[in-house]
């Protein structure tokens, strides 16, 4: 879940700079540690250390490093606690080799206890410093760097994307990938490497995608690309990237999260407009034949999933089975060759989600992705995919990418019961046109609800507890309302099916205990308004999430009420998180917090 860079230019720059301002890019990516190396005057320069990219470069001045050939890393822990001496990039016995890597070597005590009884002296606890020792140790029998660096990457063991430099070959970077992404920008007189794109494009926007067992090195003027020994041609592989740089920076907002939150009639828009309507029609053809569909992903794309488990249940009769990515293991001897995955995955990266459609793979199961990012990983790896148009989303914290999401798996859902002949044509229309509709829906709930939001985060910030209560399509929502809290806003928060309150949860309420409700379905009004009294008997703080033509019934009930929009419930889930996320970003921010890199967390989950 690292982020890394490199770049070789063809003349002299302020190379420090620039990948810094390309780490800051991918901070989203970790930010416990960074540092750049540099070659220069035939020697390395390494600055490094623990604590953000901003703070880093004031007290070690990457700015002032010039030079053409420099990699760059921003970390988020795994082996080895935040520290300067564990902070990357990392380098062998004579300092003459540097490199990033973003992964886990799950071999790294074994080839560690091998270098150390040939001589070698290790600085750190982590798993990449066995990358430099074993490179030098190759180069010493082979005195060719990219044979050593060929050899090293064959002993490796477990998932990575490394970029290394070293004085023997000074106007190279070396790269490899295994499952974790990484990218080459190609420029003029510049190339570049780097964990996701939007590293790359103040200085370029055409891309390659790197693929798995690839490996290679870039000059200023040179890509060289090979897989199992072969040249790999990379030229019909480069993308044109249509994002700016304005897309992927915060445009005048004071964090990304806000400006993603924003963006969300624009990217439902876009996803709207991007769908290839015979696309869907064959995955949703896929769908039918299956005798049972199982839909994975983790976290927030695992709420998203949740509504699409809803839909095709209640809509189409599906048989479905929605489990977290992680725990894919359970499923393995209930796969057939007539079972179909749907996994979601904003990054396409995600490992534990990877590892999901790998194992189903195998057991003939046919998968259909839902990614954010073209070309990544899982949709490069699936039968068939499905791509949301969200664009860059670099704040921690899902918004505009779990909306789309569930955009296409609604669109999905509604357009297999309609060709299963369980939805008639008028119904299908109905919510099409509703669909349609929630781009500029979504920009009144936030026109309207900005500021009662506000005034509800000045009440929560106080708060260290919350539960989020909901019925139906209501109970994803809920569960993603209360996660945007947790992750961003570090306020223990819980969400349940409102009728499970009562046996158990309900024990922890006492008075001004939060409680949110989120009522989208007419069927569950009364039940929730019972729900919503057992709450008030015991002082709880009661929020609801109500359509307009209920709100008179709950502003009796409730200390607070969000008045949402009447549309039809099967299409509420996407305006209804709206006011959850700003919620959140709010609470965070009166907490003194930074809503973007939230503690702990990572963007992109690329380590099980």
């Amino acid at each position: 879940m690292c982020g890394i860079v490199g770049i070789a230019c063809s003349e002299i720059e302020n190379i420090g700079k620039m990948i810094r301002r390309c780490l800051e890019r991918l901070e989203y990516r970790g930010y416990d540690s960074a540092g750049i190396a540099v070659i220069r005057d035939g020697s390395l320069i390494v600055r490094k250390g623990r604590g953000k990219i901003a703070e880093l470069n004031r007290r070690l001045r990457f700015d002032e490093i010039y030079g053409r050939v420099g990699i760059g890393h921003t970390r988020w822990a795994t082996h080895g606690k935040p520290s300067d001496e564990n902070a990357h990039p990392h380098t062998d016995c004579r300092d003459t080799i540097a490199v990033v890597h973003n992964g886990i070597i799950s071999n790294y005590l074994e080839l560690r206890e091998n270098l150390e009884a040939r001589g070698h002296v290790f600085k750190s606890e982590t798993d990449t410093e066995v990358i430099a020792h074993l490179v030098e140790e190759n180069f010493k029998n082979v005195r060719d760097l990219f044979e050593a660096f060929r050899r090293s990457v064959e002993e490796l063991c477990g998932t990575y994307a490394i970029g290394l430099i070293s004085i023997y070959e000074p106007s190279k970077i070396f790269f490899a990938r295994m499952t974790s992404p990484l990218i080459i920008g190609v420029g003029d007189g510049m190339n570049m490497i780097a964990s996701d794109i939007p590293a790359v494009l103040e200085y370029t926007n055409r891309v390659i995608v790197l693929k798995d067992g690839e490996l290679g090195y870039i000059t200023p003027t040179e890509i060289y690309i090979e897989k199992d020994g072969k040249p790999v041609n990379w030229r019909e592989r480069v993308r044109v990237i249509s994002w700016s740089l304005d897309m992927a920076s915060k445009g005048g907002y004071p964090h990304f999260m806000l400006k993603e939150i924003h963006e969300q009639p624009l990217a439902l828009s876009n996803t709207l407009s991007g769908i290839e309507m015979e696309n869907v029609r064959n995955i949703c053809s896929l769908l039918a034949k299956a005798d049972r569909i199982f839909i994975t992903g983790a976290g927030t794309s695992y709420h998203a999933g949740l509504v699409c488990d809803y839909l095709l249940t209640e809509l189409a009769g599906a048989n479905v089975t929605t489990f977290i990515a992680s725990e894919y293991r359970k499923y393995v001897n209930a796969i057939n060759d007539s079972s179909v995955l749907i996994a979601i995955s904003q990054s396409g990266e995600t490992i534990d989600t990877l590892m999901a459609v790998r194992t189903f793979k195998e057991r003939g199961c046919k998968v259909i992705a839902v990614s954010n990012v073209v070309d990544s990983t899982i949709p490069r790896e699936s039968d068939m995919v499905i791509y949301t148009r969200a664009g860059p989303e670099i704040g921690v914290a899902a918004t505009k990418t779990f909306t789309t999401q569930i955009m296409v798996l609604t669109i999905l859902s509604i357009t297999l019961a309609y060709m299963m002949e369980r939805l008639r044509e008028e119904e299908y229309k109905y919510l099409i046109r509703q669909l349609q509709e929630l781009p500029s829906l979504t920009e009144k709930i936030i026109r309207m609800h900005e500021a009662r939001c506000m005034i509800l985060a000045r009440y929560l910030k106080n708060r260290t507890n919350a539960f989020y209560l909901g019925r139906g399509l209501g109970v994803p929502i809920a569960m993603e309302g209360a996660l945007k809290l947790k992750e961003i806003a570090y306020i223990h928060a819980e969400a349940y099916p409102a009728g499970e309150s009562k046996h158990g949860p309900i024990a922890l309420v006492e008075r001004d205990f939060p409680v949110f409700f989120v009522v989208l379905d007419d069927y569950y009004v009364e039940a929730i308004v019972g729900n919503v009294m057992e709450m008030r008997a015991r002082d709880a703080y009661t929020i609801a999430l109500a359509p307009r033509k209920y709100v008179y019934k709950f502003a009796k009930l409730c200390d607070y009420v969000i008045d949402m929009p009447n549309v039809d419930y099967r299409v509420a889930p996407i305006p209804y998180i709206i006011p959850l996320q700003l919620v959140a970003y709010y609470t965070s921010v009166m907490r003194g917090l930074d809503p973007d890199k939230p503690r702990n967390l990572a963007k992109t989950v690329t380590v099980e």
